[in-house]
């Protein structure tokens, strides 16, 4: 057994509670089972539990084995000081306090349901795609829908807090923090971090200096990026080589490794020259991003953001040095969308938070509601499962349940698992 399912029977009070005593022989009669506590600390903060003719308020430890009470040291730590209930499933030794106070001990090992420790151990060494594939057709679609809005309000929750650290890293600028944000997105999953760092180490006020002259912008990032080295015979490259170097000089700029990009296996549409130049020409185009982000309303003022025209040399080269057939290369639908699900939601979904203004966490739910579904294989098997999604808010809650709870067999936490342990 794991000590998870301590923590859930105790959460959900599952257990024989008929004359419900202390190892110790005094009557326990539990008010308050406490809040689970995800953290450092014991498992459960704030319970009220009447022990023998006194009413304790304070925390409840958990252990499959009292003496690992001992193991940890806890004897020894204050954070455990205002412990009143030692809840285990074992007692296999008294367990005292650092002053030799003995702590109320409740011992669980024929208490929890053995129906539900099977079902539990069931689920825990299944090896299909997810643990419950078998019993999911029981469960009925209201705790369906209602636990796939709590993820995927909890999969923007997440995001949003990646976004707060970066966001802390410079100093509470949100332009410059979605900027860095926007370049990622704009990197997919192969180029996301050489996107970031080129962001990173070309700053937005630097930049800004440039934005009015599209051939320097370009200059700057992709000098920056480290692909600029060349040699190169073309006179664009050229050009654009010899006004970075320039550039490099005043700003004493420093550029990434050119080997940290990847185009091998990648669609000519997506290589990072032309996500480099796209980037370039969105932020020559238009100033104060992020304002304009939060400002729009519906999907289309989205698009018509990300509605880059690229400069008369990439409509014929995909990368420096190959003409290609000639061709507009313009952000796809797939590609915007993919942004406002990766930045521009946790973006509106964080500064909600940060603001008190909750129209901001509303509107980030909305535009995942209006948007189509993501296609990706974890939803195709969701959708062989009879769990098909209409909306990227639907996808974005089921990766979530694959990736945080399926996957790491988080049975006990999740309404899913909840519902079939029932």
């Amino acid at each position: 057994m794991k000590e998870d399912l301590l923590h859930y029977v105790w959460r959900m009070q599952r257990f024989n509670r008929t004359s419900l005593a202390t190892t110790a022989k005094q009557p326990i009669e539990i008010l308050q089972p406490g809040l689970h506590n995800a953290h450092a600390g014991p498992d459960f903060l704030n319970a009220r539990i009447r022990i023998g003719d006194t009413l304790w308020a304070g925390n409840v430890e958990m252990h499959l084995k009292a003496s690992d009470w001992l193991l940890h040291n806890h004897q020894a730590d204050d954070a455990y000081k205002n412990v009143i209930l030692h809840v285990v499933l074992e007692e296999d030794q008294p367990v005292r306090r650092e002053n030799g106070e003995p702590i109320p001990c409740l011992e669980m090992k024929k208490r929890i349901p053995k129906k539900l420790a099977a079902h539990y151990l069931r689920l825990l060494h299944e090896e299909s795609w997810i643990p419950c594939q078998a019993q999911l057709p029981q469960v009925n679609n209201l705790t369906r829908t209602l636990w796939l809005g709590r993820l995927a309000a909890e999969r923007l929750e997440d995001k949003a807090q990646a976004i707060a650290l970066e966001l802390e890293q410079n100093k509470s600028n949100w332009e410059e923090t979605f900027y860095q944000s926007l370049a990622r997105s704009f990197g997919a999953k192969v180029n996301a971090e050489p996107m970031f760092l080129l962001a990173r180490n070309t700053p937005l006020l630097l930049l800004g200096k440039h934005r009015n002259s599209l051939f320097q912008t370009e200059a700057l990032l992709f000098g920056q990026s480290g692909l600029l080295q060349g040699p190169f015979e073309e006179e664009y490259p050229l050009s654009l080589q010899r006004e970075y170097l320039f550039l490099q000089k005043k700003y004493k700029l420093r550029p990434i490794p050119a080997q940290s990009w990847k185009f091998l296996r990648l669609r000519p549409a997506n290589f990072p020259t032309i996500r480099i130049a796209q980037l370039a020409t969105l932020y020559h185009q238009t100033s104060n991003l992020f304002s304009k982000a939060l400002a729009a309303q519906e999907i289309p003022e989205v698009e018509n953001l990300f509605d880059v025209k690229l400069s008369n040399y990439w409509w014929t080269h995909y990368s420096f040095g190959k003409e290609s057939p000639k061709k507009r290369k313009t952000l796809g639908r797939d590609t915007i969308h993919l942004i406002v699900i990766n930045t521009i939601a946790p973006f509106l979904f964080l500064y909600g938070l940060r603001k008190e203004e909750n129209r901001f966490q509303e509107k980030a739910l909305g535009l995942l509601e209006n948007l189509p579904p993501e296609g990706n294989t974890v939803i195709t098997r969701w959708e062989g499962l009879g769990m098909p999604a209409d909306s990227a808010f639907h996808t974005q809650a089921l990766l979530q349940l694959k990736n945080e709870y399926c996957t790491h067999k988080r049975c006990l936490e999740c309404a899913i698992g909840n519902a079939i342990l029932k």
